[in-house]
């Protein structure tokens, strides 16, 4: 929810790789927000192949209850908010590391000798 407050009509493709997940594991969860009556999903008259995400007006009235969640997620935390802005920051970089990693495991080029003898 907080990525279409942020930014509402993305693709389901879109939202996956800003959740780092594929479509398949995003799905189930938008069907379940739409069941829910705060999004719906829609083709996209330009690419029918893609499906856009939409806020309703109950998903948008949803920001506003949720609004103190992050303060309350610092506070059980128990770091401050620089502590907490160091570790968004580490995450990041190991999830860019590990990403990168990947992408180049895919390489033939790149693959350990274990990995070519299979």
């Amino acid at each position: 929810m907080v990525l279409l407050w942020e930014r509402d009509g993305q693709t389901v493709g879109e939202l996956g790789q800003r959740l780092f997940l594929e479509s398949n594991t995003v799905t189930p969860l938008l069907k379940r927000l739409e069941t829910l009556g705060h999004v719906k999903r829609r083709r996209d008259p330009a690419d029918e192949r893609q499906v856009r995400i939409y806020l309703t007006e109950a998903g948008r009235k949803l920001r506003q209850r949720a609004v103190n969640i992050p303060r309350c997620i610092l506070d059980a935390s128990g770091l401050d908010g620089m502590q907490a802005e160091r570790l968004l920051e580490e995450i990041s970089a190991l999830r860019k590391a590990l990403e990168s990693h990947h992408s180049i495991s895919k390489d033939p080029k790149h693959r350990s000798s274990v990995d070519r003898v299979r």
